[in-house]
C-alpha cells in the first residue's frame, strides 16, 4: 500500500525550515533539544571587548558581538517576546521551535548569551569582516527579517556604524541575475515571434530555435 503523502511532505517541510534559520535537524528519533556545550569548552583568553564573533551554520553565518568576561551579545530569532514579558524564561537558551516560530513571526530578541551558548557548539571565527570596513549596544525586542534586519545587520552595526550584509547582497544578486535571465529569454522568444509577423513565416529550421527557450523559460 502507499504511504500516507502528508507526513512526508509535513517533515519535508520542517527539514527545509531548519536549513533556512541555519539549525541542522535533530537525528531521527531524538527525544529533545541538543544542549549547548559545558562552560569552558571555548577559550575565550583570545577574545577582546568588541571583537566581532562568526559562527558558520549550515546555509548562513551567525554573529555577535564580545562583550568580555564570556558574554556574547547577539541577535535571535524568538517567538518568547512576542507571547510573554517573562524575562526570566525568554532569557532562557532558544530552542530550535522557539528559532523557528520566531523567523516566522518575524520577531528577535537582541541578548546577551554566553560565548558556548552563543556558538552552540559550532565553530568560531573572530573580526573576520574587519579587512571589509575602515569603524552602541542595544538590548531587547525588535523587529527581525532574515533578509533586511537579521544578525549580520545588527553585529555590522555595533561594530562598524553601518548595518551591512554581505550574505543578503549575495543572495539578492543571484535573483536579480535568474530575472535577468528570464527576461533575455523572453525578449529573445518575443523578437522571433515579430519577426515570424512581418516576414512571414520563418524556415522550419528556426522555429525550435524560437519556441524551446520560450517553453524553458514557462517551465523555469
Amino acid at each position: 500500500a502507499m504511504k500516507n503523502p502528508v507526513p512526508q511532505a509535513a517533515s519535508l517541510l520542517l527539514e527545509k525550515l531548519l536549513l533556512l534559520v541555519h539549525i541542522r535537524p535533530l537525528p531521527a528519533g531524538s527525544g529533545g533539544e541538543t544542549p549547548p556545550p559545558a562552560p569552558g569548552y571555548y577559550d575565550t583568553s583570545c577574545f577582546k571587548r568588541g571583537d566581532l564573533l562568526e559562527v558558520p551554520r549550515t546555509l548562513f553565518i551567525h554573529f555577535g558581538i564580545y562583550l568580555g568576561e564570556n558574554r556574547v551579545a547577539h541577535m535571535m530569532p524568538d517567538i518568547l517576546p512576542a507571547i510573554t514579558g517573562d524575562r526570566q524564561q525568554i532569557q532562557q537558551v532558544v530552542t530550535n521551535k522557539r528559532l523557528i516560530l520566531g523567523v516566522i513571526a518575524r520577531t528577535a530578541s537582541v541578548r546577551v548569551d554566553t560565548v558556548e551558548d552563543f556558538a552552540y557548539g559550532g565553530s568560531i571565527l573572530v573580526n573576520h569582516m574587519d579587512r571589509l570596513f575602515e569603524d552602541q549596544k542595544l538590548v531587547g525586542t525588535t523587529a527581525y527579517s532574515l533578509l533586511w534586519n537579521n544578525c549580520e545587520h545588527f553585529v555590522t552595526f555595533c561594530r562598524y556604524g553601518a548595518p551591512v550584509s554581505f550574505q543578503t547582497e549575495k543572495f539578492c544578486e543571484t535573483v536579480k541575475m535568474i530575472i535577468r535571465d528570464q527576461r533575455s529569454v523572453l525578449a529573445s522568444v518575443l523578437v522571433g515571434l515579430a519577426s515570424i509577423v512581418c516576414l512571414g513565416v520563418a524556415p522550419s529550421t528556426t522555429l525550435p530555435t524560437i519556441f524551446i527557450p520560450f517553453f524553458l523559460w514557462m517551465a523555469g
